[in-house]
């Protein structure tokens, strides 16, 4: 070995940790988000202060994103000055950013200096590949989170900011922040001085089309459209909304808001996404969300996923995962619950409200159960610990998904607890159920919309107050294991049990069209997007075996020029021979026959009902009276 030996650095943290005291003075923030064919918000902020050394943090560990998603590439521009007379910039200050945290930027405040004023465009993403698309010409999101900056040393809680945003001419904004003007209609909109933690929690969706429904008095449904007709829902449509917020009152007994707002883009130009808030969620639905209503089912749990976050996440929030500003680490160990059972009350509330008919929340099941039946990332790696999933890959594509495992967390969680739900109606004769549990350590304190954490054993404590069992010793043995049984139970003790059939589901075919793919995942093992894409293989299926991956091309099935259909032909007429199935494939500039040997015909999930009598599964899915 070589003669050198260097020794490190010293890392030095010169950042304040967060401190349960006060912020001296108010923050001003106004954000310009009136530049809609450009992506771009221009942001203003006033910043009282002290002489001395300050850290100002953008934001990094994003709630609801369980990871450090900030968008801190995306800021640009950024000047520090003195604060002038009227809200204009004076004296520039050099500001230097952490070698560390690059969150973070230190500046020297010099004497006499009480306010600075910090100015930075947030160059929002203008392409899906450029990362989550939020401002197009007709319809943008503005995440206050993201167009800000903070004094470090403070829990967010404990600093109190006045905001404005500006929009263009005759479009709508609507927000669980109530603005201090008459009317959310262009141009300016100054909005009630609220703490920190409040602003960042309550986006804002602005429209050039734009609608809104009372579902209840407390609750809105705020619509935004690329045109006016996409808004045009029929009275019964509405009506299932409505039905929403009835069944998941009833369902928690309690609401944690004095007011709550959906805030639901229409259209496939913003990006997709689903994003919980305590007084509000920011939803994603496609552009014909109310005139095809059959056909878009399969968006339909989406509102009641990240409503029922009102009360899973936002009111209780797993201990270690609540934080006191947004530079602290997430730690997500207990996401099985947070997400898991959100999308298990998802599923309920969509099935109970009429949003999602009772035949396709079983397929919805259906759907989820076959893809852990045959996951071969469960023999290798424990559920509990696809909770650490987003801080990992972001959410980035991976070759063999299946292998890998994902943020299996919601899915596979959401299964774990229709386990828990039917086995507590089991064991209690049908007089109990997860409802009980959820009333209990969901439905207290009406009206409070602060946070109350938890941990494991408050989880375990609350089954066991409604159903004494070994609850600790269920969960533990299907979250922290590997290789648990297929998570089968919940289906089973329901009264039914998983099968396959050569048609889909309306719901597995809206899912397709919305993907644009043809998913084949449990015969040949393949999903294939447009042009003949394959999108994905599915890890030990007979196209892994014939060495197909993702990426590849199709080009010819049995000496064919390839075609979906004529895949789906083929796949059927080889059913119960035994010749394999050729696909001619393209991998970079090469190209090679493969033989896939599946003789198993064409196979999509379902539920079928077993035994006599009431089934428990259909139960649990019917409308509270």
């Amino acid at each position: 070995t070589g003669a050198s030996r260097p020794q490190p650095v010293a890392i030095a943290n010169t950042i304040p940790a967060a401190r349960d005291v006060a912020y001296p003075g108010t923050i001003t923030l106004s954000v310009d988000a009136s530049d809609v064919s450009r992506g771009i918000f221009r942001v203003v902020e006033t910043i009282p202060v002290r002489p001395g050394p300050l850290v100002l943090l953008y934001p990094a560990w994003l709630p609801g994103d369980h990871a450090p998603q900030g968008a801190i590439d995306k800021l640009a521009g950024l000047t520090i000055s003195a604060a002038g007379p009227a809200g204009a910039a004076g004296r520039p200050l050099a500001w230097r950013r952490d070698t560390i945290d690059l969150h973070a930027f230190h500046i020297d405040v010099p004497t006499g200096v009480s306010d600075l004023d910090v100015r930075f465009n947030f160059l929002s993403a203008t392409h899906e590949d450029q990362g989550p698309v939020v401002m197009t010409p007709n319809i943008l999101a503005l995440e206050w989170i993201s167009t800000l900056v903070y004094p470090a040393g403070h829990f967010v809680r404990d600093i109190m900011v006045s905001a404005d945003a500006t929009f263009p001419a005759g479009w709508t904004a609507a927000s669980a922040l109530r603005s201090r003007d008459a009317l959310d209609r262009g141009g300016t909109v100054h909005y009630a001085t609220v703490a920190l933690d409040t602003l960042g929690d309550s986006p804002v969706f602005a429209g050039r089309y734009a609608r809104a429904e009372a579902l209840s008095p407390d609750v809105t449904l705020n619509l935004f459209a690329d045109r006016p007709d996409q808004l045009a829902a029929k009275p019964e449509q509405i009506a299932a909304h409505k039905a929403l917020v009835t069944q998941a009152t009833r369902l928690f007994g309690a609401q944690h808001y004095d007011h709550y707002d959906f805030l639901l883009a229409l259209s496939d130009r913003i990006d997709g996404f689903g994003l919980e808030h305590h007084r509000s969620s920011e939803d994603q639905g496609p552009p014909d969300y109310f005139l095809d209503w059959d056909a878009s089912a399969h968006a339909r749990d989406l509102l009641p996923h990240e409503f029922t976050h009102s009360w899973n996440g936002k009111f209780r929030r797993p201990a270690d995962l609540w934080t006191p500003d947004w530079r602290t680490p997430m730690q997500n160990s207990l996401l099985w619950v947070y997400e898991g059972q959100t999308e298990y009350w998802g599923h309920v509330l969509a099935a109970r409200s009429g949003l999602v008919s009772a035949d396709d929340t079983r397929d919805r099941f259906a759907a989820t159960a076959a893809d852990y039946v045959s996951q071969a990332g469960r023999a290798w790696r424990p559920l509990a610990d696809t909770t650490n999933e987003e801080i990992m890959s972001n959410r980035r594509p991976q070759p063999f998904i299946s292998y890998q495992r994902g943020e299996d967390y919601y899915e596979e969680g959401a299964l774990i607890w229709l386990d828990a739900d039917t086995l507590i109606r089991e064991r209690s004769g049908g007089k109990r159920s997860l409802d009980d549990v959820a009333r209990r350590f969901f439905g207290d304190r009406d009206r409070d919309w602060g946070e109350v954490t938890y941990r494991f054993a408050d989880v375990v404590a609350a089954l066991n107050a409604v159903e004494p069992y070994d609850w600790a010793s269920f969960l533990h043995t299907r979250v922290d294991t590997v290789a648990p049984p297929p998570p089968l139970d919940g289906i089973t003790r329901g009264g039914y049990r998983l099968i396959f059939t050569d048609e889909p589901g309306k719901l597995w075919s809206a899912r397709e069209k919305d993907r644009e793919v043809v998913d084949l995942s449990h015969s040949l093992g393949l999903i294939i997007g447009k042009t003949a894409l394959v999108k994905g293989v599915r890890w030990g299926s007979p196209a892994f075996a014939a060495g197909v991956s993702a990426g590849s091309t199709l080009i010819a099935i049995d000496g064919s020029k390839y075609d979906d259909d004529d895949l789906k032909r083929v796949i059927t007429a080889a059913k119960g021979t035994t010749r394999p199935i050729a696909l001619l494939i393209q991998q970079g500039n090469q190209f090679r026959t493969v033989d896939v040997a599946w003789t198993g015909g064409l196979r999509y999930p379902h539920l079928e009902r077993t035994g006599k009598g009431p089934a428990s599964l259909d139960a649990l899915i019917a409308a509270r009276p």
